[in-house]
């Protein structure tokens, strides 16, 4: 049976989702977790699969795997959950079609920037954001990925602000390497003044012009969800969720007081 699950994570302390030999990762602990319960024997006998990889640092509410198992009463999230560490939760389960595939098979992505917006004049962000949507190559927007095309369809940004801080929410048929956090990056220049929507509109005309973006920090970005053009039947897990949050309640509190410490340190 093939057994799909939604992923979350804090991807702070992890070099990435995609495993990697030496370096702890999320896949690293999930594979850890699978067999270690007998779930999977190994992922390439298992055929797991992942709807994207994350950065460093890279944050993901809806990630979702897949893979193959003859134990779909012990895949469920609630029994995952209970050997993985804190930072990483299975909070929905489905059993899917044996060819599914959540890589190939995404039709969308949805990645979620927040950073601070009080240096920044939104209304010129939000105005240069609409350049952006729509079929465009995104060659200065990207990190080389080989010989990867770099045009896509970015089908909707969303600017929003919550009191000091500022969402963006970027939707698009795929994403390159660090294309959301360059696109940040340039919709922060704008905002700033330090750059026009003219130099946006040429960003994304790299046969005439090209310029190198530093990509914003990896710890304010999301990977929010992945949907698909089949239907699938996703159950909560109730319990995995309630414990989620307070495990993310911790971290709040922590972060909270650690930022008063902070403070406190300035002269």
């Amino acid at each position: 049976m093939r057994v799909a699950l939604k992923i979350a994570y804090v991807g702070t302390g992890y070099h990435g989702s995609q495993i990697q030999p030496d370096s702890a990762t999320i896949e690293g602990e999930l594979f850890k977790v699978l067999k270690e319960l007998e779930i999977i024997e190994d992922p390439k006998s298992a055929r797991f699969s992942s709807s994207g990889r994350t950065d460093a640092g890279v944050h993901a509410r809806g990630q979702i795997i897949a893979f193959d198992t003859d134990k779909p009463n012990l895949a469920i999230p609630r029994v995952i959950n209970s050997k993985l560490p804190y930072s990483i939760w299975a909070w929905a389960h489905a059993e899917v079609a044996d060819d599914f595939d959540p890589r190939r098979g995404a039709v969308s992505r949805r990645y979620r920037y927040i950073m601070s917006g009080e240096q920044y004049d939104i209304s010129k962000i939000r105005s240069a954001s609409k350049i952006l949507v729509g079929k465009h190559d995104f060659s200065n927007f990207c990190s080389t990925d080989g010989n990867k095309g770099t045009v896509r369809s970015v089908e909707k940004v969303d600017v929003r602000v919550s009191g000091t801080l500022t969402m963006i929410d970027v939707q698009a048929n795929s994403f390159l390497w660090n294309m959301v956090r360059k696109i940040v990056t340039a919709l922060t220049m704008v905002g700033s003044g330090v750059r026009d929507e003219e130099w946006l509109g040429h960003m994304l005309d790299p046969d005439s012009y090209e310029e190198g973006l530093e990509p914003a920090p990896a710890y304010g970005l999301t990977l929010m969800e992945a949907t698909y053009r089949q239907e699938i039947d996703w159950s909560e897990d109730g319990y995995a969720i309630r414990r989620a949050s307070e495990h993310v309640h911790e971290y709040m509190v922590r972060h909270r007081v650690m930022a008063e410490v902070m403070n406190q340190l300035t002269p």
